[in-house]
């Protein structure tokens, strides 16, 4: 299983930043369309309904319409209007509450885990907001600069895997308090400290290296810290649901590293929130 890791890693990881920054903005959108399906795919295993394809009406519906609907070229997707500014606060809202589901589990489960239909409502604020924040930060400065958005979502990508990474040894270190043990017992409230650190750093690393500017050194770790927390918890809540369903992977697609939701699940809390912080509320 290791090994499986190891090599589909250092296939995917190229992969995904070739994508990040050379495909072409039409290009990006199709291809985040394309994750974005199957990660909606993934979600009909929580939602516990008589039929997956049924399951998925409602939310490709839902995806091919706000494409449809909504501006897509660079100057609208990089200065956000009401419309998009309503999806990023939707999404950084959503995170609030599903944050506390994940830390209250068991507890809240009596409130949704019999509810099909909220559940998928849970997986298009979970998976709409992620689709359209990653546009809005790779279109930020697309027609001065076409790499500049793509430096963006390359810093949240490395600032959440600094998290993980850092989490994972100062956890097995000095992890003692556990964060929310009836979702996932391995996550401390020590590893959490730890990924944070790792994840400031590498984030102020990081901006100098690919010349992002923030408005000043308290901006960038504020954005930082509470970026982190988010993403934390972004992947408890997904335990949540996999647990609730039982369910160890939300999928196989990738081998030795289970679904797209799986390596996602950081990502879907923590890009929004960090464009909600970055293009808007800052």
């Amino acid at each position: 299983m290791l090994k499986q890791r190891i090599i589909t890693a250092l296939i995917l990881a190229p992969l995904v930043i070739a994508g990040i920054f050379f495909l072409p903005l039409p290009a990006f959108i199709i291809a985040m369309a394309a994750i974005t399906l199957v990660g909606f795919w993934e979600w009909t295993q929580f939602v516990n309904a008589s039929s997956r394809i049924n399951a998925m009406i409602l939310p490709t519906i839902m995806l091919g319409a706000s494409i449809a609907l909504l501006p897509t070229d660079p100057a609208s997707l990089s200065h956000p209007g009401d419309i998009y500014r309503a999806i990023l606060l939707i999404g950084g809202l959503w995170w609030l509450v599903a944050s506390a589901l994940a830390i209250s589990y068991p507890k809240s489960a009596d409130f949704w885990s019999k509810k099909p239909f909220l559940k998928q409502i849970f997986g298009l604020l979970t998976l709409l907001p992620f689709f359209w924040s990653i546009l809005m930060l790779r279109a930020v400065n697309y027609d001065n600069n076409p790499y500049h958005g793509a430096c963006l979502v390359l810093l949240v990508c490395l600032l959440v895997w600094a998290a993980d990474t850092g989490a994972y040894f100062s956890g097995k270190r000095f992890g003692k308090h556990k964060m929310a043990p009836a979702v996932s017992p391995n996550k401390t409230i020590e590893g959490l400290i730890g990924g944070a650190c790792l994840a400031i750093l590498v984030t102020w690393l990081g901006s100098h290296l690919l010349s992002i500017e923030f408005s000043s050194l308290g901006q960038l770790f504020f954005i930082a810290i509470v970026t982190v927390i988010i993403s934390v918890l972004g992947d408890l809540v997904e335990s949540m649901f996999k647990r609730v369903s039982g369910i160890k992977d939300s999928g196989n697609i990738l081998p030795g590293h289970g679904g797209i939701l799986d390596r996602i699940d950081s990502l879907t809390a923590a890009i929004p929130v960090f464009a909600l912080l970055y293009l808007w509320l800052i």
